[in-house]
């Protein structure tokens, strides 16, 4: 299957920037359906021979060769709640890059390959609960699929705080952040909080929303405010529900009292695919997860010097 899902993924980059997402379905020990992007998955396997780890994490189910490198196996299974899958032959191996790391996960069995539009995705409600391992979910020929929120897991593995260097903080230190304001857009919460966190070692005041079409609303809503409260710059993963990371960018650029905000996509994503997609969509830069230094930096590049920029004019 791994031969045929990476033949399939360049078909899917014409999805990108449409708010529609290509996902790969699986389970993980019952009928309920769980799915990830196409993008981040490099190949799926059958469950390899794998070699025990002392002293890692619980979810950690061993490590294995891939392709001459060794690389750790999550048991994701075990992390959703579910019996675990590292004694089960019969198990798949599904390898990802996220954050420009490989790691594998195992899983019960692969499904298929589905489209799914963004606005057609939410936030799953809490009574359902998945908790914070879960970001979206959706239907799909009637069935529930959750959408894993994969940050998550593999931030409860690596619970290493995200800091800035001292270089970075002297360099923002220099400069007068503490007016300015910018708006994080990230449908995990991990991924939302680490960001708060950075932009707080840089004195930088912060708006939250959980996707695109929260921060939109956001944006148009503090555009027709305060001058002093206006947004000047927004950082914003790519993939989330209602409203993915392209799509909000193309509507920033096609509004007249937003066009001129700075726009920062910030994804586990991986691929060339989105150098095109950023320039397709007028993005001002594209930042792999999660690398403090570099977003921070980009950041001080696209901040302008003298204080607030001037509200956008209204013309087309």
């Amino acid at each position: 299957m791994g031969g045929t899902l990476l033949e399939k993924v360049e078909r899917q980059t014409r999805l990108a920037g449409h708010n529609r997402v290509a996902m790969l379905l699986f389970r993980l020990g019952d009928e309920q359906l769980f799915g990830i992007n196409v993008f981040k998955v490099r190949e799926v396997l059958r469950r390899p021979p794998m070699e025990r780890m002392q002293g890692v994490h619980e979810l950690i189910a061993g490590s294995c060769d891939y392709r001459g490198q060794t690389i750790a196996v999550i048991d994701l299974a075990a992390a959703l709640g579910y019996a675990p899958l590292r004694e089960v032959a019969s198990a798949h191996l599904m390898v990802t890059e996220f954050n420009r790391s490989v790691q594998g996960f195992l899983v019960a069995d692969l499904q298929r390959m589905v489209h799914c539009e963004g606005a057609a995705m939410a936030a799953p409600a809490s009574v359902l609960g998945y908790g914070s391992r879960v970001n979206a979910v959706t239907r799909v020929d009637g069935a529930l699929l959750a959408v894993v929120d994969v940050e998550h897991v593999l931030a409860s593995i690596d619970t290493a705080p995200a800091e800035l260097s001292a270089q970075v903080q002297r360099e923002a230190a220099t400069r007068s952040l503490a007016q300015r304001r910018v708006l994080v857009v990230d449908d995990s919460g991990i991924a939302r909080r680490r960001l708060v966190n950075l932009f707080k070692q840089m004195d930088i005041d912060c708006v939250v929303a959980k996707d695109g079409r929260e921060a939109l609303d956001r944006l148009l809503e503090l555009a027709d405010g305060d001058p002093a409260g206006a947004i000047e710059l927004v950082v914003s993963d790519i993939e989330m529900p209602r409203l993915d990371g392209y799509a909000l960018t193309r509507a920033i650029r096609e509004a007249p009292s937003l066009r001129r905000l700075k726009v920062v996509l910030h994804s586990s994503l991986s691929g060339m695919f989105n150098e095109a997609m950023i320039k397709e969509v007028k993005a001002d830069r594209f930042v792999a997860k999660f690398q403090p230094d570099v977003l921070a930096q980009t950041v001080l590049e696209l901040l302008p010097e003298a204080g607030p920029a001037a509200p956008a004019a209204s013309t087309g």
